[in-house]
Protein backbone atom coordinates (compact mmCIF):
# COMPACT_ATOMS: atom_id res chain seq x y z
CA UNK A 1 0.00 0.00 0.00
CA UNK A 2 1.50 3.36 -0.95
CA UNK A 3 1.69 6.18 1.67
CA UNK A 4 0.48 8.58 -1.00
CA UNK A 5 -2.60 6.58 -1.92
CA UNK A 6 -5.73 8.62 -1.64
CA UNK A 7 -3.81 11.86 -1.03
CA UNK A 8 -4.23 14.99 -2.97
CA UNK A 9 -1.22 16.56 -4.69
CA UNK A 10 -0.97 19.31 -2.04
CA UNK A 11 -0.99 16.78 0.81
CA UNK A 12 1.68 14.69 -0.93
CA UNK A 13 3.88 17.80 -1.27
CA UNK A 14 3.49 18.58 2.43
CA UNK A 15 4.50 15.06 3.48
CA UNK A 16 7.55 15.17 1.22
CA UNK A 17 8.60 18.59 2.66
CA UNK A 18 8.25 17.31 6.24
CA UNK A 19 10.42 14.29 5.53
CA UNK A 20 13.11 16.44 3.92
CA UNK A 21 13.07 18.87 6.86
CA UNK A 22 13.55 16.01 9.35
CA UNK A 23 16.55 14.69 7.48
CA UNK A 24 18.12 18.17 7.37
CA UNK A 25 17.57 18.58 11.15
CA UNK A 26 19.27 15.28 11.95
CA UNK A 27 22.24 16.23 9.78
CA UNK A 28 22.60 19.62 11.57
CA UNK A 29 22.54 17.95 15.00
CA UNK A 30 25.21 15.49 13.90
CA UNK A 31 27.53 18.25 12.71
CA UNK A 32 26.94 20.33 15.87
CA UNK A 33 27.38 17.73 18.61
CA UNK A 34 29.23 14.96 16.86
CA UNK A 35 28.61 11.35 17.62
CA UNK A 36 27.93 11.93 21.34
CA UNK A 37 24.41 13.12 20.53
CA UNK A 38 23.44 9.76 19.03
CA UNK A 39 25.40 7.59 21.41
CA UNK A 40 27.89 7.77 24.39
CA UNK A 41 31.03 5.81 25.01
CA UNK A 42 32.41 5.10 28.50
CA UNK A 43 36.09 5.67 29.26
CA UNK A 44 37.81 3.98 32.23
CA UNK A 45 40.47 5.95 34.08
CA UNK A 46 43.06 4.23 36.28
CA UNK A 47 44.35 6.31 39.24
CA UNK A 48 47.70 5.41 40.69
CA UNK A 49 48.85 7.00 43.97
CA UNK A 50 52.39 8.19 44.34
CA UNK A 51 54.20 8.70 47.68
CA UNK A 52 55.78 11.97 46.47
CA UNK A 53 53.58 14.85 45.32
CA UNK A 54 54.06 15.90 41.79
CA UNK A 55 52.68 18.58 39.60
CA UNK A 56 49.50 17.53 37.88
CA UNK A 57 49.64 17.59 34.15
CA UNK A 58 47.20 19.96 32.47
CA UNK A 59 43.99 18.37 31.27
CA UNK A 60 43.02 18.97 27.67
CA UNK A 61 39.38 18.97 26.66
CA UNK A 62 38.97 19.75 23.04
CA UNK A 63 40.90 22.95 22.37
CA UNK A 64 40.71 24.18 26.00
CA UNK A 65 43.56 23.57 28.51
CA UNK A 66 42.29 23.49 32.10
CA UNK A 67 44.59 24.66 34.97
CA UNK A 68 46.17 22.04 37.16
CA UNK A 69 45.28 21.54 40.83
CA UNK A 70 48.48 23.27 41.99
CA UNK A 71 47.71 26.26 39.81
CA UNK A 72 44.19 26.44 41.20
CA UNK A 73 45.49 26.29 44.81
CA UNK A 74 48.03 28.99 44.06
CA UNK A 75 45.37 31.31 42.66
CA UNK A 76 43.07 30.59 45.61
CA UNK A 77 45.80 31.43 48.17
CA UNK A 78 47.24 34.52 46.50
CA UNK A 79 44.15 36.25 45.12
CA UNK A 80 42.97 38.93 47.65
CA UNK A 81 39.34 39.11 48.62
CA UNK A 82 37.89 42.52 47.77
CA UNK A 83 34.63 43.29 49.55
CA UNK A 84 32.99 46.59 48.70
CA UNK A 85 29.53 46.86 50.35
CA UNK A 86 28.50 49.70 48.06
CA UNK A 87 28.48 47.56 44.96
CA UNK A 88 25.31 45.87 43.80
CA UNK A 89 27.02 42.46 43.40
CA UNK A 90 28.56 42.52 46.88
CA UNK A 91 27.31 39.71 49.12
CA UNK A 92 25.57 40.45 52.39
CA UNK A 93 27.76 40.11 55.48
CA UNK A 94 27.27 36.82 57.23
CA UNK A 95 25.06 37.00 60.31
CA UNK A 96 23.44 34.34 62.45
CA UNK A 97 19.94 35.60 63.22
CA UNK A 98 19.38 32.80 65.73
CA UNK A 99 22.37 33.69 67.95
CA UNK A 100 21.61 35.74 71.07
CA UNK A 101 23.27 36.44 74.40
CA UNK A 102 22.22 34.36 77.39
CA UNK A 103 23.30 35.89 80.72
CA UNK A 104 24.76 33.48 83.26
CA UNK A 105 22.61 32.51 86.24
CA UNK A 106 22.98 34.84 89.24
CA UNK A 107 25.51 33.80 91.85
CA UNK A 108 24.92 33.66 95.57
CA UNK A 109 27.21 34.25 98.48
CA UNK A 110 30.65 32.73 98.16
CA UNK A 111 29.94 31.58 94.64
CA UNK A 112 30.24 35.15 93.37
CA UNK A 113 33.76 35.88 92.06
CA UNK A 114 35.63 38.79 93.56
CA UNK A 115 36.04 41.74 91.19
CA UNK A 116 39.39 42.03 89.55
CA UNK A 117 41.11 45.23 90.71
CA UNK A 118 41.67 47.71 87.94
CA UNK A 119 45.29 48.42 87.24
CA UNK A 120 46.21 52.00 88.14
CA UNK A 121 48.08 53.73 85.35
CA UNK A 122 50.58 56.20 86.79
CA UNK A 123 50.29 59.70 85.35
CA UNK A 124 53.04 60.74 82.99
CA UNK A 125 55.87 62.70 84.47
CA UNK A 126 55.30 66.39 83.67
CA UNK A 127 57.94 68.01 81.56
CA UNK A 128 59.58 70.83 83.51
CA UNK A 129 59.23 74.28 82.01
CA UNK A 130 62.64 75.51 80.91
CA UNK A 131 63.99 78.56 82.68
CA UNK A 132 64.02 81.58 80.34
CA UNK A 133 67.49 82.98 79.73
CA UNK A 134 66.29 86.58 80.33
CA UNK A 135 64.55 87.77 83.51
CA UNK A 136 62.70 91.11 83.26
CA UNK A 137 60.69 93.61 85.29
CA UNK A 138 58.48 96.37 83.85
CA UNK A 139 57.59 99.90 84.92
CA UNK A 140 54.90 101.10 85.41
CA UNK A 141 53.06 98.08 86.78
CA UNK A 142 49.55 99.54 86.38
CA UNK A 143 47.79 102.32 84.47
CA UNK A 144 44.21 103.54 84.15
CA UNK A 145 42.06 102.51 81.20
CA UNK A 146 41.40 105.33 78.76
CA UNK A 147 44.49 107.31 79.71
CA UNK A 148 47.02 108.69 77.25
CA UNK A 149 49.96 106.78 75.80
CA UNK A 150 52.90 106.16 78.10
CA UNK A 151 56.48 104.94 78.08
CA UNK A 152 57.02 101.32 79.15
CA UNK A 153 60.51 100.69 80.53
CA UNK A 154 61.76 97.09 80.85
CA UNK A 155 64.78 96.13 82.96
CA UNK A 156 66.62 92.81 82.71
CA UNK A 157 69.85 90.98 83.29
CA UNK A 158 71.23 90.79 79.75
CA UNK A 159 69.39 92.15 76.70
CA UNK A 160 70.82 91.42 73.23
CA UNK A 161 70.95 94.31 70.80
CA UNK A 162 68.10 92.89 68.70
CA UNK A 163 65.70 92.31 71.63
CA UNK A 164 62.08 93.33 71.03
CA UNK A 165 59.29 94.13 73.50
CA UNK A 166 55.97 92.34 72.88
CA UNK A 167 52.96 94.05 74.45
CA UNK A 168 50.00 91.66 74.57
CA UNK A 169 51.63 89.59 71.74
CA UNK A 170 52.16 92.71 69.58
CA UNK A 171 55.71 93.58 68.61
CA UNK A 172 56.49 97.14 69.69
CA UNK A 173 59.15 99.53 68.34
CA UNK A 174 61.89 98.98 70.91
CA UNK A 175 64.71 101.34 71.84
CA UNK A 176 67.89 99.64 73.11
CA UNK A 177 69.62 101.64 75.85
CA UNK A 178 72.05 99.13 77.36
CA UNK A 179 72.13 95.39 78.18
CA UNK A 180 70.03 96.09 81.30
CA UNK A 181 67.41 98.54 79.96
CA UNK A 182 65.10 98.90 76.94
CA UNK A 183 61.86 100.82 76.49
CA UNK A 184 58.96 101.42 74.11
CA UNK A 185 56.05 103.84 73.68
CA UNK A 186 52.60 102.25 74.24
CA UNK A 187 49.82 104.12 72.35
CA UNK A 188 46.51 105.00 73.99
CA UNK A 189 44.45 102.59 71.85
CA UNK A 190 46.21 99.63 73.53
CA UNK A 191 44.78 100.51 76.97
CA UNK A 192 41.20 101.56 76.23
CA UNK A 193 39.70 98.62 78.17
CA UNK A 194 40.48 97.40 81.68
CA UNK A 195 42.25 94.08 82.25
CA UNK A 196 45.74 92.53 82.40
CA UNK A 197 48.23 92.86 79.53
CA UNK A 198 51.17 90.51 78.87
CA UNK A 199 54.71 91.83 78.45
CA UNK A 200 57.62 89.69 77.21
CA UNK A 201 61.00 90.32 75.56
CA UNK A 202 62.21 88.11 72.70
CA UNK A 203 64.72 88.13 69.87
CA UNK A 204 63.42 87.86 66.27
CA UNK A 205 64.82 84.32 65.86
CA UNK A 206 63.23 83.16 69.15
CA UNK A 207 66.47 81.77 70.60
CA UNK A 208 66.45 84.19 73.55
CA UNK A 209 63.27 85.04 75.43
CA UNK A 210 62.20 86.28 78.84
CA UNK A 211 59.64 85.53 81.50
CA UNK A 212 56.27 87.23 81.21
CA UNK A 213 55.11 90.08 83.42
CA UNK A 214 51.59 91.50 83.59
CA UNK A 215 50.56 95.14 83.32
CA UNK A 216 47.31 95.83 85.17
CA UNK A 217 44.91 98.17 83.35
CA UNK A 218 42.60 99.56 86.05
CA UNK A 219 39.23 101.24 85.46
CA UNK A 220 39.39 104.97 86.32
CA UNK A 221 37.57 106.16 89.48
CA UNK A 222 34.11 107.62 88.97
CA UNK A 223 32.04 110.03 91.08
CA UNK A 224 29.68 108.15 93.42
CA UNK A 225 26.61 110.41 93.52
CA UNK A 226 23.15 110.81 91.95
CA UNK A 227 22.09 113.78 89.86
CA UNK A 228 18.51 114.64 90.93
CA UNK A 229 17.79 118.07 89.41
CA UNK A 230 18.93 121.60 88.69
CA UNK A 231 17.93 125.25 88.93
CA UNK A 232 18.75 127.11 85.73
CA UNK A 233 19.01 130.83 85.12
CA UNK A 234 18.10 132.60 81.91
CA UNK A 235 21.62 133.89 81.39
CA UNK A 236 23.26 130.61 82.58
CA UNK A 237 25.35 132.61 85.03
CA UNK A 238 24.22 130.92 88.21
CA UNK A 239 23.06 127.37 87.30
CA UNK A 240 23.00 125.02 90.26
CA UNK A 241 22.92 121.21 90.12
CA UNK A 242 21.67 119.12 93.04
CA UNK A 243 23.11 115.75 93.99
CA UNK A 244 22.74 113.05 96.61
CA UNK A 245 26.16 111.77 97.61
CA UNK A 246 26.88 108.23 98.74
CA UNK A 247 26.06 107.70 102.41
CA UNK A 248 23.80 110.75 102.63
CA UNK A 249 20.05 111.24 102.19
CA UNK A 250 20.04 115.04 101.88
CA UNK A 251 20.63 116.77 98.55
CA UNK A 252 23.50 119.19 98.10
CA UNK A 253 23.85 121.91 95.47
CA UNK A 254 26.95 122.46 93.35
CA UNK A 255 27.73 125.15 90.78
CA UNK A 256 30.08 125.16 87.80
CA UNK A 257 33.75 124.62 88.67
CA UNK A 258 32.90 123.29 92.13
CA UNK A 259 34.97 120.23 93.15
CA UNK A 260 33.00 117.23 94.44
CA UNK A 261 34.64 114.50 96.47
CA UNK A 262 38.02 116.24 96.43
CA UNK A 263 38.85 115.35 92.79
CA UNK A 264 35.83 115.76 90.45
CA UNK A 265 35.22 119.24 89.03
CA UNK A 266 31.75 120.11 87.72
CA UNK A 267 32.33 121.45 84.20
CA UNK A 268 28.86 121.21 82.55
CA UNK A 269 25.24 121.24 83.73
CA UNK A 270 22.16 120.42 81.64
CA UNK A 271 18.65 119.15 82.23
CA UNK A 272 19.67 115.61 81.14
CA UNK A 273 23.15 115.11 82.57
CA UNK A 274 26.17 116.72 84.19
CA UNK A 275 29.84 116.32 83.33
CA UNK A 276 32.66 115.96 85.86
CA UNK A 277 36.39 116.18 85.16
CA UNK A 278 38.96 114.32 87.23
CA UNK A 279 41.42 117.00 88.39
CA UNK A 280 44.20 114.38 88.86
CA UNK A 281 43.84 112.18 85.76
CA UNK A 282 41.93 114.44 83.34
CA UNK A 283 39.14 111.90 82.67
CA UNK A 284 35.62 113.19 82.10
CA UNK A 285 32.58 111.35 83.46
CA UNK A 286 28.92 111.91 82.59
CA UNK A 287 26.22 111.42 85.21
CA UNK A 288 22.67 111.18 83.86
CA UNK A 289 19.65 112.62 85.63
CA UNK A 290 17.95 110.17 87.98
CA UNK A 291 14.34 109.65 86.91
CA UNK A 292 11.38 108.21 88.83
CA UNK A 293 7.71 107.38 88.11
CA UNK A 294 4.82 108.88 90.04
CA UNK A 295 2.67 106.40 91.96
CA UNK A 296 -1.11 106.14 91.53
CA UNK A 297 -3.73 105.73 94.23
CA UNK A 298 -7.01 103.79 94.34
CA UNK A 299 -8.96 103.82 91.08
CA UNK A 300 -5.91 104.88 89.08
CA UNK A 301 -6.05 108.52 90.29
CA UNK A 302 -2.73 110.21 90.91
CA UNK A 303 -2.07 111.24 94.48
CA UNK A 304 -0.29 114.46 95.16
CA UNK A 305 2.78 113.96 97.31
CA UNK A 306 4.39 116.71 99.26
CA UNK A 307 8.11 117.06 99.69
CA UNK A 308 11.07 116.44 97.43
CA UNK A 309 14.11 114.24 97.47
CA UNK A 310 14.62 110.47 97.23
CA UNK A 311 11.41 108.45 97.43
CA UNK A 312 9.11 111.47 97.03
CA UNK A 313 9.12 112.62 93.39
CA UNK A 314 7.09 115.58 92.24
CA UNK A 315 3.68 114.52 90.85
CA UNK A 316 2.11 116.33 87.94
CA UNK A 317 -1.68 115.81 87.84
CA UNK A 318 -3.17 114.89 84.48
CA UNK A 319 -0.18 112.79 83.27
CA UNK A 320 -0.70 109.23 84.57
CA UNK A 321 2.29 106.91 84.46
CA UNK A 322 4.50 109.69 83.08
CA UNK A 323 8.09 109.83 84.37
CA UNK A 324 8.92 113.01 86.23
CA UNK A 325 12.14 114.38 87.61
CA UNK A 326 12.80 114.38 91.31
CA UNK A 327 13.31 118.01 92.34
CA UNK A 328 15.47 119.30 95.20
CA UNK A 329 13.84 121.03 98.14
CA UNK A 330 13.14 124.69 97.54
CA UNK A 331 14.95 126.81 100.12
CA UNK A 332 12.54 128.83 102.22
CA UNK A 333 13.23 132.55 102.68
CA UNK A 334 14.61 133.45 106.08
CA UNK A 335 12.98 136.31 108.08
CA UNK A 336 15.02 139.48 107.90
CA UNK A 337 15.60 141.85 110.77
CA UNK A 338 14.04 145.31 110.30
CA UNK A 339 16.46 148.05 109.40
CA UNK A 340 16.83 151.11 111.61
CA UNK A 341 14.42 153.93 110.83
CA UNK A 342 17.21 156.45 110.20
CA UNK A 343 18.89 154.10 107.63
CA UNK A 344 17.40 154.26 104.13
CA UNK A 345 16.80 150.90 102.40
CA UNK A 346 18.64 150.01 99.20
CA UNK A 347 16.18 150.30 96.32
CA UNK A 348 18.60 148.90 93.70
CA UNK A 349 17.80 145.40 92.51
CA UNK A 350 20.54 143.01 91.41
CA UNK A 351 20.07 141.30 88.08
CA UNK A 352 20.68 137.87 89.68
CA UNK A 353 17.80 138.34 92.13
CA UNK A 354 15.15 137.82 89.43
CA UNK A 355 15.10 134.91 87.01
CA UNK A 356 13.23 136.88 84.36
CA UNK A 357 15.77 139.77 84.33
CA UNK A 358 13.13 142.44 84.97
CA UNK A 359 13.76 145.13 87.62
Amino acid sequence: MSIFEGKTPSERNKMIAAAVLGVVSLAALYFAFGGSFFGSSSTSVTVKTSPTPRTNAPVTRGDTVLPTADEQNFLYQTTPVVYIPGRANAPDPGRNIFAFYEPPPPCRGAECPSPTPTATIPPPTPTPIPTPPIYITASPQSVFAGSKGFRLEVSGNEFPADARIYFNQNEMPTTYVNPQRIYTEVPANYITAAGPRQIIVQTPDGTKYSNQVMLNIQPPPKPSLQYIGMIGRIRYNNDTAYFIEAGSDRPVGRRLNDVVGGRFRLVDISSEEVVFEDVNLGFRHKVALTKSVASSGPGGQLQNQSGFGPGSPQVRPGFPNAPVYAQPPIPQPQPQRPLPANRPQNQNTDVDDNDDGKP
